[in-house]
């Protein structure tokens, strides 16, 4: 039995409902440097390009990179792994701090270097950049006897915190048969689930005792000798992978053609993905693993784990190099369809919840909106600039009977937030029926509270509740001879209604 997608409502309600979680990441260590520049000539000395750099950035590489991309999804992390003691890895243990990782289980073996990926980048005539050169330092020496047992030991106190324990092999030496198996052992002990994104041609014996593990197309046909070229194929590599290798679940990313897997009980899922202007696949794979492990910490079905892993691993590769996806921006990707970024309180209350943890600021501006017209998108563009995220509350039709006569709205409600929410400068609609909208702004507590027309700020309604936690409030521009009064008194005297002027700012 083979399923496909779940519903867009059914994937808001899951990322929606993700709680938050600890988990554990285990696996090599390193650090991705980039150097930018411009690649304009060939050099006379040789027939080479000659990259002239402008800049220099340092990225967290490997599993501290799947730790990274944990904390953008709003996890909290510790890693365990390996560091020389250079300045490479330093600098990873700085990254680290940034990110608020916590790297109690890091050991440092100054006898080998920290592994450093560094890739030069170059721009020729304004178009995109691209990897000209990639140039790598490492040492993929298994760890000894005693390394190991000092890991072990940090492991063993970690996963008594952990939700999920995450292994992301690369293959540098960290993930031994001998550690591996050790891990297992105290996360089954604790009922804790591990997730393994594995080595390249490795053993993947290695692995047993795992709860998920998710392969590329590459990997899986590696491990099983098969040919993976469709999804069909790689149910069946998963099956094998599950079957010989004594695995709950497998997970096989397929890059343009998505992703599939075989769950516990033998169902396959498949979940094509959309297409998306590739810019760089590197990362995609420790996203899909990150997301799937953020998803299983935060109490989700692997059916939605896998559906939102898709999702993450698309927004990546539109980006160059690995970069953090944060929750609300898969949620955007999920709510694409303008009618569902009309939201009910509880849920927009969580939504703004997550905005916060990723440092973003909210403005919320209100209104009935009856007839949209250009004072509405004048005021709504105005608000958009206040913040990074506007929400607005519209009226619902009590509430605007109660405030217009019975005669208005001319729209009922559920169409006025439809076409308010198809503004781009609209993140998230809500509606709501009190008279005033203290209720909303008690739930969401915005930052910035936008209001359009002749008003004072003293006047805003709801101007008190956001001061006193420290917000402010703000009153845009108006549009002069721009109402809904005026084009319904237009129309029932067939008179042709003037351009609306744009005024100077009102009130700030």
């Amino acid at each position: 039995m083979t399923r496909h997608l779940l519903s867009r409502d059914e994937l808001l309600r899951a990322i929606d409902s993700l709680r938050p979680s600890t988990i554990l990441v285990i696996g090599d260590l390193m650090l991705d440097r980039y150097v930018w520049g411009s690649a304009q000539r060939v050099s006379q000395e040789a027939p080479v390009l000659v990259l002239q750099a402008t800049s220099r950035e340092d990225r967290l590489g490997g599993a501290a990179n799947v730790a990274n991309l944990l904390r953008g999804l709003g996890s909290r992390v510790t890693v365990a792994g390996v560091l020389g003691g250079d300045a490479t890895g330093e600098r990873v243990r700085r990254l680290l701090e940034q990110s608020e990782i916590d790297a109690a289980g890091i050991l440092t073996d100054a006898s080998r270097p920290t592994t450093l990926k560094e890739r030069f980048v170059g721009r020729a005539a304004g178009r995109h950049a691209h990897q000209v050169l990639r140039v790598d330092q490492e040492v993929a020496r298994a760890l000894d006897d005693r390394q190991e047992a000092w890991l072990l030991g940090r492991i063993e106190q970690a996963v008594e915190a952990a939700d999920v324990v995450v292994v992301a092999d690369y293959g540098k030496g960290v993930c031994t048969p001998e550690l591996l198996a050790g891990v297992m052992a105290r996360a089954a002990e604790r009922n804790v689930p591990v997730i393994v994104d594995p080595c390249r041609g490795g053993d993947y014996r290695r692995y047993r005792g795992a709860s998920i593990l998710k392969a590329n197309r590459q990997e899986a046909e590696s491990a099983t000798g098969r040919t993976v070229t469709n999804t069909a194929d790689a149910l069946q590599a998963a099956e094998q992978l599950r079957r010989e290798m004594e695995l709950p679940a497998v997970v096989v990313t397929l890059d343009r053609d998505g992703m599939a897997a075989v769950l516990p009980d033998g169902t396959a899922i498949t979940a094509p993905t959309e297409a998306r202007l590739v810019y760089d696949i590197s990362g995609a794979g420790d996203m899909a693993v990150a997301m799937i492990a953020a998803s299983v910490a935060g109490g989700l079905a692997l059916e939605a784990a896998l559906e939102l892993a898709n999702i993450a691993a698309g927004l990546q590769v539109e980006r160059f190099g690995a970069c953090v996806v944060a929750r609300s921006e898969i949620r955007q990707a999920i709510a694409a369809d303008r009618g569902h970024r009309i939201e009910s309180l509880d849920h927009l209350t969580l939504i703004a919840r997550q905005y916060r943890a990723e440092g973003k600021t909210i403005a919320l501006a209100n209104g009935c909106f009856d007839l949209l017209h250009v004072g509405h998108l004048a005021y709504l563009k105005d608000a958009s600039r206040t913040a990074d995220v506007l929400i607005v509350a519209v009226n619902s039709d009590e509430g605007v009977r109660r405030l217009k006569g019975r005669e208005r709205p001319i729209v009922p409600e559920v169409d006025r937030a439809a076409m308010v929410g198809a503004l781009a400068c609209v993140d998230h609609v809500v509606v709501f029926g009190e008279d005033t909208p203290h209720g909303v702004i008690e739930a969401l507590r915005p930052d910035v509270l936008v209001k359009g027309g002749d008003y004072e700020p003293h006047q805003v309604v709801g101007r008190e509740l956001v001061e006193a936690y420290g917000g402010r409030v703000t009153v845009t521009r108006r549009v002069d001879d721009m109402s809904t009064s005026r084009i319904i008194a237009a129309m029932r005297h067939g008179a042709p209604m003037e351009s609306g002027r744009r005024a100077a700012p009102a009130a700030r």
